[in-house]
C-alpha cells in the first residue's frame, strides 16, 4: 500500500447504467429499436430488449444503487461515476425519440445519485444527432439534475468527434464546465472481425475510441476549446499506438502540418483517459505516452467484462506515491469539476 493512498478512496469514471424498466414511448409511432426490459433467469436479472431482441442481459447493480454500492469497497472505490449503457445513447432515433428516452435515463441518473449517498456521480445522455436538442439536454442535466457532464459515443451516426459541426455542443460544454466522457458505439471495421458478437467490445471498441480520440487532435478540438475536460474510455483505446505516427506524419507531411496546428503528442497530453486496459505494463505505457495527470480509474462495472481490482492494478504498477494518487482519484476530481459533483471527498 502506497503511503499516498487511502484504502477504498478510487474515483471510478467508467461505469454503466441500464433503467430497471423503460417507459412506454408516447409519440404516434414507436420507433422499432425502443427499448424494453423483459424477465431473464435469476431474479435479480433482466433482458435488455432492442428491436424484438436480447440486447444484452444484465443485473440489478445496473439500476439498484444499493446493489451497485455493495461491490465498491471490493474495487477500492469510494466514488463511481455512472453512464448509460452507450446503446441508450441512440443517436440512430428520430431526435425527438431519443430526447424522450435520454431524459427519462438521466433523470433515473439523478434519482440514484440522490439514492447514492454521495457515493456516485453521473454523465447524462444528449440527442447528438440534433445540436440544438443536444445541448437544451445538455442544460437541463447539469443545471437542473446537477450531473456532473455527459457521456457521448465515439462517432455519431459515423461523425467523428473532432468534426467541426460538433463545435457548438463542445463550446457548451466548456461554457458549463460540463466533463464529457467518450465511450465507443457502433465501430467501424466491424466487417473485418472473425468471430462471435463479443468480439466487437473485445477488439472493435479501441479501434473506434482509438479513431475518436486522434479526431480530437487532427480536428484541433483542444485548441479551439481549452478548456473542455474531456475523456476517452478504454484508455484511448489504440491511440496510443497511433501516436507515434501521427507525431512523425505531422513533422513530415506539409498537408498535415498545415491542418494541425499544434504537436500531436502534446495535444493528446490535454485529453483524458480511463485505465480500462486490464494490462500493467501497457498502464505504464499510458501514464508515459499521455502524462500522470491525464489517467483515471475506469471499470465498467457492473457488466460481466469488467475490470475487478482496478486500483489494485495501478498499485502493484510501479509507480511513485503522487502518480498512484492522482490516477487513483487526484485526476478523476480534476476531471469531474467538484463544483458540479454531489460525492464526499475520498
Amino acid at each position: 500500500m502506497h503511503a499516498s493512498h487511502c484504502q477504498c478512496c478510487g474515483i471510478d469514471v467508467h461505469a454503466h447504467v441500464v433503467p430497471e424498466n423503460f417507459p412506454s414511448y408516447i409519440g404516434a409511432k414507436m420507433p422499432a429499436d425502443w427499448p424494453s426490459m423483459a424477465p431473464a433467469g435469476p431474479a435479480c436479472h433482466r433482458h435488455v430488449m432492442i428491436a424484438g431482441k436480447v440486447y444484452r442481459t444484465v443485473s440489478d447493480a445496473c439500476w439498484s444503487p444499493t446493489r451497485r454500492l455493495q461491490d465498491l469497497p471490493g474495487m477500492g472505490l469510494a466514488l463511481q461515476v455512472v453512464s448509460p449503457m452507450p446503446e441508450l445513447l441512440s443517436y440512430w432515433m428520430a431526435a425527438a425519440d431519443a430526447q424522450q428516452l435520454l431524459r427519462y435515463t438521466n433523470d433515473c441518473m439523478a434519482a440514484m445519485v440522490d439514492e447514492g449517498g454521495g457515493r456516485l456521480a453521473a454523465l447524462g445522455a444528449v440527442p447528438l444527432q440534433d445540436l440544438e436538442l443536444a445541448i437544451a439536454e445538455l442544460e437541463y442535466a447539469v443545471k437542473t439534475l446537477g450531473l456532473a457532464g455527459v457521456e457521448i459515443g465515439s462517432n455519431i451516426n459515423g461523425v467523428p468527434v473532432g468534426a467541426p459541426q460538433l463545435d457548438p455542443f463542445f463550446e457548451a460544454c466548456e461554457a458549463l464546465g460540463a466533463a464529457v466522457f467518450v465511450h465507443a458505439l457502433r465501430p467501424a471495421g466491424m466487417e473485418r472481425l472473425v468471430g462471435p458478437a463479443p468480439l466487437q467490445q473485445v477488439l472493435g471498441y479501441p479501434g473506434d475510441v482509438g479513431l475518436a480520440a486522434a479526431s480530437a487532435i487532427t480536428g484541433n478540438l483542444m485548441l479551439r476549446r481549452p478548456r473542455l475536460r474531456i475523456a476517452f474510455s478504454h484508455g484511448g483505446g489504440t491511440l496510443a499506438s497511433l501516436l507515434p505516427r501521427l507525431q512523425q506524419g505531422w513533422e513530415v507531411f506539409p498537408a498535415l502540418k498545415e491542418s494541425v496546428h499544434a504537436s500531436p503528442a502534446e495535444q493528446a497530453r490535454r485529453l483524458y483517459y480511463d485505465t480500462l486496459v486490464f494490462d500493467t505494463p501497457m498502464l505504464r505505457h499510458l501514464v508515459d505516452r499521455f502524462g500522470a495527470g491525464q489517467l483515471m480509474v475506469g471499470t465498467d462495472h457492473p457488466f460481466n467484462f469488467h475490470d475487478r481490482t482496478p486500483v489494485q492494478r495501478i498499485e502493484v504498477a510501479g509507480f511513485d506515491d503522487a502518480t498512484v494518487a492522482a490516477l487513483v482519484h487526484g485526476n478523476a476530481r480534476r476531471f469531474l469539476g467538484r463544483t458540479t459533483t454531489k460525492e464526499t471527498t475520498p
